[in-house]
């Protein structure tokens, strides 16, 4: 399988605790006005990549954290972002995704690809980015609509959990 990615960074330290292999997908639907990544709206742009590609990256470095999904919008490719997903997970990292989307909307729509998604996330970001919102005081999103949403507590509690830093 292959997906329209806007590009990747293998060594972040801003989308996520620790340091992230972010893939940043092509194509969203929000078009949020002061989005920090506006190129990555159109549906056409970008360009294909094949999972391999994006995958040995997680493989090979041994001092990342996590794999961060963000956008675009990965609930527009669900099943593309799910092998990601997986693959961090077997590479014992933590996955956190960046969504226009709130908790509540996807689990209304409930489709079954984008829950499938949901469900390999350890924290989701959901919420449009609001630029009457925006905070540079925020911990790992830009806005204050935005939250921080411990997904694994919330489907087995059946209701969100917001997800808080460790305490050392």
């Amino acid at each position: 399988m292959d997906i329209r990615i806007y590009g990747t960074v293998e060594d972040s330290i801003v989308d996520g605790p620790g340091m992230r292999y972010v893939v940043f997908t092509q194509g969203c639907p929000h078009h949020c006005p002061g989005c920090h990544n506006p190129a990555s709206h159109d549906f056409e742009g970008g360009r294909i990549a094949d999972m391999q590609e994006l995958i040995r990256p997680m493989a090979r470095n041994p001092l990342l954290d996590g794999l961060t999904l963000s956008g675009g919008e990965p609930f527009c490719q669900p099943e593309a972002c799910l092998i990601l997903a997986k693959a961090a997970k077997a590479a014992h990292l933590n996955v956190w995704c960046y969504t226009g989307y709130t908790w509540e909307a996807l689990h209304a729509e409930n489709d079954p690809a984008r829950m499938a998604l949901l469900s390999a996330i350890d924290v989701l970001v959901d919420g449009p980015f609001i630029l009457a919102q925006r905070s540079l005081e925020l911990q790992f999103c830009g806005s204050r609509n935005q939250r921080l949403i411990d997904v694994q507590k919330s489907l087995a509690a059946g209701e969100l959990v917001r997800w808080s830093p460790p305490v050392w």
